[in-house]
């Protein structure tokens, strides 16, 4: 459980981050990710158990964080504003819906501003996933973010899309792009 909130740590950092990027590119990137959409990259993780398509402007920046190591993914766009981490963990007895009000309840305790969006249990394919949205604000920016949890394989299983929510409801469409090519064995 400490790896897990180590790693969600670690998640509100790339999205405090890319909110303090006050660059131009947002334009460009905005452009480009409609077109990017139709052309999704496969991602298969966990020995072929997870899988799920990404944006193409979307390119695996796992091995560029000091703090690599193998349970932890990442995927970026060129300004890091668009990021998708999974995480895989130890196995909890907890319940995904405990699991989920624990991680708003830290997200809540750093963003006093954080605005839930949803907190609910999905399916895909049969497997049950707990779903939490949120807008983060930090530093006068705000960030979409859609966290999946779920167990696979005898693992905790954490997938958090994060965008720029500059247009929220681009951006929640942007992660359930995402979140609806999640396939689960």
């Amino acid at each position: 459980m400490r790896n897990l909130v180590k790693y969600v740590g670690i998640s509100l950092l790339v999205v405090g981050l890319a909110g303090c990027d006050n660059s131009d590119s947002k334009k460009p990137v905005q452009a480009a990710s409609a077109e990017s959409n139709a052309t999704g990259q496969p991602i298969t993780l966990l020995d072929g158990k997870l899988s799920f398509s990404l944006p193409a402007d979307m390119t695996d920046q796992s091995g560029k964080l000091g703090t690599q190591s193998n349970n932890m993914h990442v995927y970026s766009d060129a300004t890091g504003q668009k990021a998708v981490i999974v995480i895989v963990g130890d196995n909890t007895q907890e319940d995904l819906a405990a699991l989920a009000k624990r991680l708003e309840d830290q997200q809540r305790g750093r963003d006093p501003q954080l605005q839930v969006v949803t907190n609910k249990a999905i399916e895909i394919k049969g497997q049950t996933l707990q779903q939490l949205d949120s807008i983060i604000s930090a530093k006068g920016q705000t960030a979409w973010s859609s966290v999946v949890l779920g167990k696979v394989d005898n693992k905790l299983l954490t997938l958090q899309v994060t965008l720029p929510a500059d247009n929220q409801q681009q951006a929640q469409t942007a992660a359930e792009n995402i979140i609806n090519t999640i396939v689960v064995k």
